[in-house]
């Protein structure tokens, strides 16, 4: 589950403090954190993702193996169909808005994100989530809320619950995200809007792991 990343303490030194970004800063660092200071003070990793909201950073692990299939074939089905309708699509890109910084699992963009390390929210065209079992509040209330706030024009959704892909679009409409379009899977999910795309979610999921053996063989010869 997401939390605030550790609990401060005492500054350093300056002789004592690292010489370039460092996950140490997170134990010393006590004032209020902003988007461009986690970028200027922490460093760049392929691990849990690491976001700022209200003041605060968020780290959160790597989901579920379930989470990572939907979330590469997704993200690899709508790009190509984004990229025909102009637009241009990125799986857990930054995203600042504010003094906030999301990572969002989808980001579609009205303007190509190449060469930049960020990129502002007023770029979005969608944000998209795929909920984990640990984050559930967070992906289906506290983002929609907060990209709607930031006037992103479109929330998508995916939920693998119970091993039954589903898919929502969410339109925002006077404010709030409104449904436009959703299916489960063995259906067809279609959307229109922002750009043409259909699927059955049941096609985001692969194979079952094996269960586990009580007494897996040795690799001893």
């Amino acid at each position: 589950m997401a939390q605030a990343a550790y609990a401060p303490e005492p500054a350093p030194d300056a002789d004592d403090r690292p010489a370039g970004p460092s996950f140490d800063v997170l134990r010393w660092h006590d004032e209020p954190w902003t988007a461009q200071l986690a970028l200027d003070l922490l460093p760049e990793t392929n691990g849990p993702k690491v976001e700022v909201l209200s003041g605060s950073v968020i780290v959160t692990p790597h989901a579920g193996y379930d989470h990572q299939d939907a979330e590469l074939d997704l993200a690899y089905l709508l790009k190509q169909a984004a990229r025909k309708a102009k637009l241009w699509l990125y799986a857990e890109a930054n995203v600042v808005s504010g003094q906030d910084l999301f990572i969002p699992d989808l980001v579609v963009l009205r303007v190509p994100g190449g060469g930049r390390t960020t990129m502002d929210i007023r770029h979005a065209v969608l944000l998209g989530e795929v909920v984990s079992p640990g984050n559930r509040r967070k992906d289906i209330i506290d983002r929609p809320r907060e990209y709607g706030t930031a006037g992103v024009p479109f929330f998508l959704r995916v939920d693998l619950r119970n091993r039954v892909p589903t898919i929502a679009l969410f339109e925002l409409i006077d404010g709030e995200y409104r449904p436009v379009a959703a299916a489960a899977a063995g259906s067809t999910f279609v959307m229109r809007e922002p750009f043409e795309f259909s699927i059955d979610p049941a096609d985001l999921l692969g194979e079952e792991a094996p269960l586990e053996e009580e007494n897996p063989p040795s690799e001893e010869g």
